[in-house]
Order: C-alpha cells, then structure tokens, then sequence
C-alpha cells in the first residue's frame, strides 16, 4: 500500500532527524582520527556545496570561482587571528566574520559577473579566480608564495583534537541545509527558480532578477567563506595554491551535478559519497592525481548519463514504478465502470 503524504513526510523527517543523530554520534562511533578529519572535511563540503547550489543550483547561473569566497574566508580568519592575537577556541569566533568578508567580496564580483548571461557568467568567474589565486601569491599581507601558518591551540588533547572543528563543521553544515529548504520553499526561491527557467519570462512576471541574483551570490559567499575559515583553521596553514584551488571549485561542481543540480538532498548525497572517496583514494595511492583522474571521468558519466543527478533520476524510476503497480491492481480490480450487458430490444423481461 503507497504511503500517505503526511505519512510521507513523517518519514523523511524520520530520516533526516537520524542522520543528524548519527552525524553527532560520528567521532563517539569512530574515534580514530583519520575517520574524524575524514568527517571535518566532509561537513566541509556538504556545507559548500549546498551553498552552490542555493545560488548556482536554483538560479542556473553555474559559478566556478567559489573559491574565491573560501580562500577570502580563508585568509581573513589567518590574518585576523594573527594581528588580534587569538588562540585556541577563541579563534572559531572569527568564523562569521570571514563569512562577512567573503559576503563582501561578493557584492563588486555579482555586481560585474551577473550583468552577463549564464554561459559568460561561467567565464568571468573563472576570470576573479584567477586574480584572487595571483593576489594571495604575491601580496605580502598573505605572506606571498609562502603562506601564512594558524596559531595552533598546544592545550587541545590530539586523541580528541579533531572534534572541535567536526561539531563546528556539523552545525555550519545543518545550518545551511536547513537554509537551503526555506528558501527552495519560499517565495525568494520561487524568483530564483523563475530566472533559472526562463530570465526573460521571469522579468516579464515582475521578478527584479539583479536583486534577487545579487543576493544569493552573497548569500553563497558568507557560507563558503566561514567553511573556508574553518577549513584553513583546522589544517593550520594557508597557501595560495591550496586555499585558491581550481580543482576545489570542479569538486564542488561535480558533488552538486551527482546529487541533483537544485535540489536539497542532493548536493548533500554529492559530499557524502565523493568526498570521502576522494580522500580514501588519496591515501591509497601514492600518485595524487589519480582521485582527480577518476573524477574527471565521472564528471563525463554524470554529464553525459545522469545529467539531471542521482537523486531526480532516481525519483523519476520511484513515479514510473508507483504507476506502474497502481496499473497492474486496477487490472487485477478489473476495468473501472464496467457493466453487466443491456438486454436487447424486444425480449421477455
């Protein structure tokens, strides 16, 4: 029997409710610390991605230069930390702030890149990459080519050193999944889905798409930017060439492409799975770029097979199979409306 839309619902809350539960319960399952920075990581790139997606995913408007805001967040949280003196837990304080940073950078960058359309758009982001990577390489509040290093707190326990920045990556992560549904179900999502299918027509309806656009942009960019100041905080060091990465912006690409371009769960389901892949690779093979191979030909898969992502593919199967089980029982019922032959005209009653 097919479930109920309530009961429905009451299910995926269910879910989601456990997977938090067992999200929490992650460092307490598997203490080791490699399977911890494996998990950091992880919330990492559930967070970021999601974060694409609230502007690339549900405007259509395709962002390679993300890491621009994640290395903006990145370096605000190294400099900050270091000319105000901060240690320890004090410094996940400055999490929001490289948030705002990165917000900020955001506004001159949507300002010039959303006057283009989408396939422009994609090749202007790729450009403020480009002068963000040369920048942090040769400015010398960036400490240049070199990098900057992370005060690191010496007063944390290393058996549970990791477990700060996994709560802290956690919360960042719920937060932003949770956003992600507000706005899919608001109104303002509602605008950003209208421009994604047709800007024009979207226009026409009274949607200010500059606005609108605008906003998520710098929406996307105060999330990735806190994931960058954490993420840089936990590793210990900024480089240019690490915290400006090109291929973190094809990962997070390629995660929200897997899941389900625009939808909730699936840049979720992206992170999950390639992430920690990525990462098992990584420390499996002695040659670095063999993870990077075989994401490059999973982009093609995806692209070329699953175009619409694991999770909308997946439902599509899920709708055809429900239709066809109700088909087979109102055979099995017998054709609706069926009656009992008229007798003819004429004949003993």
């Amino acid at each position: 029997m097919l479930a109920s839309p309530g009961a429905a619902r009451s299910l995926r809350i269910a879910g989601v409710a456990a997977l938090i539960a067992l999200a929490a319960l992650f460092p307490i399952l598997f203490p080791n610390p490699t399977a911890t920075n494996f998990g950091v990581v992880t919330l990492i790139f559930v967070a970021v991605t999601s974060a694409w997606n609230i502007f690339s995913g549900y405007s259509g408007y395709l962002s390679l230069g993300h890491a621009v805001f994640y290395g903006t967040g990145a370096y605000f949280l190294v400099v900050a930390a270091r000319d105000w003196h901060l240690t320890g837990s004090a410094i996940f304080w400055l999490l929001p702030l490289g948030g705002l940073a990165a917000a900020l950078i955001a506004v001159p960058v949507g300002l010039i890149a959303l006057r283009v359309r989408r396939h422009t758009f994609v090749v202007i982001t790729i450009a403020f990459f480009f002068i963000a990577q040369l920048s942090a390489g040769n400015l010398s509040v960036t400490g240049g080519s070199s990098g900057l290093l992370v005060p690191v707190p010496n007063n944390w326990d290393p058996a549970t050193y990791n477990n700060p920045f996994y709560y802290v990556g956690l919360i960042i992560a719920v937060a932003t999944v949770a956003l992600a549904v507000a706005i899919r179900r608001s109104r303002y999502g509602l605008q950003l889905r209208a421009i994604r299918d047709d800007e024009d027509r979207a226009a026409g309806l009274g949607v200010r798409a500059m606005p609108v656009k605008l906003s998520a942009l710098v929406l996307s960019a105060f999330i990735t930017g806190m994931a960058g100041a954490l993420w840089v905080y936990f590793i210990g060091q900024a480089v240019p060439q690490f915290v400006f990465d090109p291929l973190f912006d094809l990962a997070v690409v390629l995660m929200g492409f897997f899941g389900g371009l625009g939808t909730v769960a699936g840049p979720v389901l992206g992170a999950l799975v390639l992430e920690p892949s990525q990462l098992w690779l990584n420390l499996q093979e002695s040659n670095g770029y063999t993870s990077e191979i075989l994401f490059g030909a999973l982009f093609l898969v995806v692209i070329l097979f699953l175009p619409r992502g694991v999770l909308p593919t997946a439902a599509e199967y899920i709708t055809a199979g429900r239709a066809r089980l109700l088909r087979r029982r109102e055979q099995q019922q017998g054709a609706p409306g069926a009656q009992a032959p008229t007798p003819a005209a004429g004949s003993a009653p």
